[in-house]
């Protein structure tokens, strides 16, 4: 006699109906939080500057500003600041190499101009890359961090 499967049992649901729902509802409430949230974020990335400047923009204050803007380039979406994401992301990238760093060195206004500008959008709650300020902040800076020829690791 050959070996037979058992019938399938029948699973039941992980969720409930109503899972979704209550979740989305949760998302709604906390997202009254999500300015909150993200302005300080900014204002991690923004104390990290002004550390990175008072210590004469050695690595290790470089280190931190990386970290804090990577911290808020992940979380811009989350909050429903893709912007933020985006002229975080673009900071990271003029931070995220021993070469980038050099050019960066050189470059401290560009520095200072992604910390303001992300300031701005959340003083302003500029969220969107859509938004004319915010596109026009996003384009002139990452033409500018283009233009250096900078490495890209991630």
């Amino acid at each position: 006699m050959p070996f037979s499967n058992p019938p399938p049992q029948r699973q039941r649901a992980i969720f409930d109906d109503g899972a979704i729902d209550r979740a989305e509802a949760k998302l709604r409430a906390l997202s009254v939080e999500f300015e909150e949230w993200m302005a300080d974020e900014v204002e991690k990335v923004h104390a990290a500057r002004n550390d990175a400047r008072a210590e004469a923009w050695t690595d290790a204050a470089f280190e931190r500003l990386f970290a804090a803007s990577h911290d808020a380039k992940g979380l811009g979406a989350t909050y429903e600041y893709p912007l933020i994401t985006e002229l975080a992301g673009s900071l990271c990238r003029l931070l995220e190499t021993d070469e980038n760093k050099a050019a960066a060195r050189g470059r401290l206004p560009l520095i200072d101009a992604h910390v303001d500008a992300m300031r701005a959008a959340a003083r302003d709650k500029i969220k969107t890359p859509d938004h004319p300020v915010g596109k026009a902040l996003l384009r002139e800076l990452t033409r500018q961090v283009d233009g250096l020829g900078l490495a890209v690791m991630f």
